[in-house]
């Protein structure tokens, strides 16, 4: 039986990677085989392409160039990891996927790329492949912010090329995953982030027993 892919998406600091990893832990009580993984940087090719992108200049790179690079990332990840492990029956969790182009490239650059190229972008890579079901993880861009440099600071973290941008990139950031999941109500599940790593990981496991019986 092929496997469910599932993604986390949302602004800086929403903790992503953390429900991510406690939800992995989760499913695999559950005596489900799961692989956690991340965009961009789930394979070894794209751990090249992350430190190009999430380092450096925040305007090192024109839209079309950074939705290319996100692509090839994201190409590789799926015909790599992604797809082979649903095929195995294993059930795949990721830090981010294709929503998050959107949302950064999209909205948060206020449509400095065409909305058709993109989406032509995505079916050369991935076809009519979607996630099973996408947590849109919450929160005022504010409060994120303030997350993430607390934590690139205790990490002495070089990643902060996005987070370097305005707070209206952010802002924007937010409404372009609300009118995702708005749009694909079937898909995508928003979470209020705002709230503490326990009860936000609560409300997931709750969507995840909803929508996909686990």
């Amino acid at each position: 039986m092929r496997g469910k892919f599932i993604t986390l998406e949302g602004g800086e600091g929403c903790g992503k990677s953390t429900q991510a990893k406690l939800l992995c832990e989760y499913l695999q009580a559950k005596g489900i085989e799961t692989v956690l993984t991340k965009e961009p940087g789930g394979t070894e090719e794209g751990a090249v392409l992350r430190r190009l992108l999430v380092t450096g200049d925040k305007d090192k790179f024109d839209a079309v160039t950074e939705c290319l690079l996100y692509y090839a990332d994201r190409r590789q990840h799926l015909s790599k990891l992604v797809w082979p492990a649903l095929e195995q029956g294993k059930w795949v969790i990721s830090d981010r996927y294709a929503d998050s182009t959107e949302a950064y490239q999209y909205y948060g650059y206020d449509k400095r790329i065409d909305y058709a190229t993109l989406q032509n972008m995505y079916k050369i890579v991935a076809g009519e492949f979607k996630p099973d079901l996408t947590l849109i993880l919450d929160m005022p861009p504010e409060v994120g912010m303030r997350r993430s440099f607390a934590k690139a600071a205790d990490m002495a973290t070089q990643e902060l090329r996005f987070e370097s941008r305005q707070i209206d990139f952010h802002h924007n950031l937010r409404r372009g995953f609300l009118e995702i999941a708005k749009r694909e109500p079937q898909r995508c599940a928003v979470v209020n982030a705002d709230t503490t790593i326990e009860i936000l990981q609560q409300n997931i496991r709750q969507i995840i027993q909803e929508r996909l019986g686990v």
